[in-house]
């Protein structure tokens, strides 16, 4: 069934590919030719005999002379059949395949985040604080050695290729689902759990009596003993959390994320499915950071970076914000 299914998708691609009856000179390479220069350009190129990461259009020509499909072919004529299949070998996009130990659980887990990120609008006007946080580390403050030289007619922006290091910053930011506003952000050296429930403490400070929901990924200063602490003292829980390495809430991190994802805490945490961080929305505001400014910006130290990365902040609060448009409903993307 198989093959048959191959030969007529064959004998489709044949019929599209063929010209139809008309004057003039008859074309130079036939359907099943073209076809076999498709799946050249459609192979991986990387054998012992031809160690290429990819194709270029003069290696496509090269091979299908080599194989006997063609006895001469020029580098433009397989660039117009390329074009015209809409193939571009040359060419690569990064994908994330998400490859979770158990699918259902990423699945609902997925879709919990989905649903929580669709209640937003209506938590917010619960005064339920919806939170997406995260760190973005090893910010560069990089100073180019010439002058940057502005756009003319006829030249794009040329920016100096050498530059200065000046050290780096970690950013730890909060994205509120419902505003599409940066809250807090704290912009510092390291990133230690003790950094990590200060920045917590300042950002639960405007309402310290309210709930807080936040979305983090599993590292480990989100699921850490100072942060249980934390927790436990301002949702006023006072019981015994244990020893860390030993007993209790405070044992190992499954146990203490256990307790900081309780959904009876005022303050509580959901935790995106390992190895897939990208769930978290600060992650999409993330790359608008490296989009507006930090990938052009010109730093002359740590401190003008901080500076720049507030005001930046600052803007984006006063001109851009808004929510995402979340439309993944948590299906797994690949089996």
């Amino acid at each position: 069934e198989a093959e048959e299914d191959d030969r007529a998708l064959q004998t489709r691609l044949v019929e599209v590919l063929s010209d139809a009856p008309r004057s003039g000179r008859p074309p130079e390479f036939t359907p099943e030719q073209i076809l076999d220069l498709i799946a050249i350009a459609c192979e991986s190129p990387d054998t012992p005999e031809r160690p290429l990461s990819h194709w270029t259009q003069k290696e496509i020509a090269r091979e299908a002379i080599a194989r006997g499909v063609v006895k001469d072919i020029s580098v433009p004529t397989v660039g117009r059949f390329l074009r015209e299949c809409d193939l571009k070998p040359h060419q690569i996009r990064y994908w994330l395949h998400p490859r979770p130990d158990d699918w259902e659980q990423f699945d609902a887990s997925a879709r919990h985040l989905s649903e929580l990120y669709a209640q937003a609008p209506g938590l917010h006007e619960q005064g339920v604080h919806l939170i997406c946080c995260d760190e973005m580390t090893g910010i560069q403050a990089l100073e180019r050695r010439s002058a940057t030289r502005p756009p003319i007619p006829g030249f794009v922006e040329r920016q100096d290729a050498h530059y200065r290091r000046h050290g780096t910053r970690t950013l730890t930011a909060n994205f509120a689902v419902a505003t599409g506003q940066i809250l807090t952000p704290t912009v510092a050296a390291r990133r230690t759990e003790r950094d990590f429930v200060n920045h917590l403490a300042r950002t639960v400070a405007p309402d310290p009596q309210g709930k807080w929901v936040f979305v983090v990924d599993h590292l480990n200063t989100h699921r850490s003993a100072s942060l249980v602490r934390f927790v436990a003292q301002r949702c006023g829980r006072a019981l015994d959390l244990g020893r860390k390495g030993l007993r209790g809430i405070l044992r190992s991190q499954a146990t203490r994320a256990q307790f900081l994802s309780d959904p009876d805490h005022r303050i509580r945490f959901v935790y995106t499915p390992k190895r897939a961080s990208w769930l978290n929305q600060i992650e999409l505001w993330f790359s608008i950071l490296r989009r507006r400014l930090l990938r052009r910006g010109n730093f002359v130290s740590v401190h003008h970076l901080s500076d720049r990365i507030h005001a930046f902040i600052t803007y984006f609060n006063n001109t851009l914000a808004k929510p995402f448009k979340w439309t993944y409903r948590g299906r797994p993307l690949a089996a």
